[in-house]
């Protein structure tokens, strides 16, 4: 039925009202559409039009099927589930239409590489892809790639999720042994922050130093500010106006949600996050070749930008990026709630002390266990809601480790106190050499790391 509802209202609208555009007519139905859309979301039933409402339907959770009903909502700012398991990833790949990274494709990199594959791989944390097959065929031919991640630096703490993407990309680059372009959006953040420009800036710099701490090769790697770079590299600007030529502001309407009181900055910067995917942005490594593929390793609230941006490449004659996606870092307080660069509790900083992990890990970390030991030794824990255990997943590398304590939990011979204890052991370590190798960043580094130049690389 509303396949054909818009053109019904269009027609109606256009035999009626002949002095409004085609435009205007379409945004009127969008808007009619998302106002039958929120009106179902609060009475639990379909707007009827002369049917005053019943009793609004109970909110969630009154039923099994209340919270299946919410529908996990996923964009660049937003990320929101109603279950304390996190976010359905497989309804997800399906919703975003890209392909899942199965077991097949996890052996095939093996092979390529002669490496075993990243903990982050073989345990689904990098869950979804698009078009791995085709990077792996290439690297096979032994014909470049390249690969391309990034950071929005909105505060100068940073905290372990926000490392992911970049623990990831590291083993990417080793592995592969390619050159990678890291880009740092100070300008995004100016842009929808309450930021000056310098904040931004300085915000980028200091990101940039816990970045260079995951131990990225500096004969391989060049991390750009948008603020700095954009004015200095003519390859970059151009790619950036060839992207803002073949995207209207309709697509970007439907693809960011953005309204017509948003900033002609925002509207139009998707096309400054889409511009690195191609190798000709980067003149002083790729010179002016346009036929090497990117690979982009991120969260997959990133997508979008990406779908944007694989629509426009054949356009315009660039072939389309490769990407890697991986799920979301919990927050301490459970998977169903944001982590918070403003709530020191949500989550472990990179700033962290010893003590304050320990801390944070006993008082703030969502566990899954039980009300009581009786009841915990009798019944077990619940490892698919217990933050400690999803932390473990992505931070404990020995997968034997892992499954033992999966298992311990779950019997309930393992109490939560004493989940937390590994996870605490397994964080304080990680956290102090961070630290230890981002004290050795000194400005000079940072600055080297920034420079635009030739990277070493064995492209023919």
């Amino acid at each position: 039925n509303h396949l054909t509802f818009p053109n019904t209202i269009s027609n109606v609208f256009s035999h009626h009202f002949c002095f409004l555009s085609q435009d205007e007519i379409d945004s009127a139905v969008k808007m009619l559409l998302s106002l039958k859309m929120s009106y179902k979301a609060a009475m639990g039933e379909d707007y009827k039009a002369d049917c005053p409402p019943g009793n609004p339907a109970p909110t969630s959770n009154h039923g099994p099927d209340a919270a299946e009903a919410e529908e996990d909502f996923v964009d660049p700012w937003t990320v929101q589930t109603s279950s304390a398991k996190g976010i359905d990833y497989d309804k997800l790949i399906v919703r975003f239409g890209s392909s899942k990274i199965d077991k097949e494709l996890i052996n095939r990199i093996e092979r390529a590489t002669g490496q075993r594959p990243h903990r982050f791989l073989r345990r689904g944390i990098f869950f979804s892809h698009r078009d791995m097959n085709q990077v792996l065929d290439a690297y096979e031919n032994k014909k470049p790639f390249y690969l391309y991640t990034g950071r929005g630096p909105s505060s100068e703490a940073m905290h372990v999720g926000h490392l992911i993407p970049f623990i990831f990309t590291k083993w990417l680059q080793d592995v592969f042994n390619v050159p990678l372009v890291i880009q740092m959006t100070d300008d995004e953040k100016y842009l929808w922050k309450d930021l000056t420009l310098d904040q931004a800036y300085g915000y980028a710099v200091e990101n940039a130093k816990d970045i260079i701490a995951c131990g990225f090769d500096i004969n391989k790697t060049f991390i750009f500010s948008d603020l700095d770079y954009m004015g200095m590299s003519s390859g970059f600007y151009k790619n950036v106006v060839k992207i803002q030529k073949h995207v209207t502001f309709n697509q970007v309407k439907g693809i960011f949600g953005f309204t017509d009181s948003d900033s002609i900055g925002k509207i139009s910067f998707p096309a400054i996050q889409a511009a690195p995917s191609f190798s000709n942005s980067f003149p002083q490594i790729f010179q002016d070749r346009t036929d090497i593929q990117c690979l982009i390793p991120c969260a997959i609230d990133q997508d979008p930008y990406f779908r944007m941006t694989r629509d426009v490449a054949p356009r315009i004659g660039y072939p389309k990026p490769a990407l890697l996606h991986s799920t979301f870092f919990p927050a301490l307080q459970g998977a169903q709630t944001k982590m918070s660069a403003s709530d020191p509790n949500s989550s472990i900083f990179l700033t962290d002390t010893a003590k304050q992990i320990k801390t944070k890990v006993n008082k703030h970390a969502f566990s899954g266990g039980r009300d009581t030991i009786e009841e915990h030794r009798q019944f077990g824990g619940n490892c698919d809601v217990d933050v400690s255990f999803m932390y473990l997943t992505f931070f404990l590398e020995d997968d034997d480790k892992l499954e033992q304590i999966r298992k311990d939990y779950t019997s309930g011979a393992m109490l939560t106190g004493e989940l937390k204890k590994v996870l605490i052991e397994v964080l304080q370590p990680l956290i102090a050499e961070h630290q230890a190798r981002r004290k050795e960043v000194t400005d000079e580094i940072a600055k080297e790391f920034m420079t635009p130049r030739e990277l070493s690389f064995d492209f023919q």
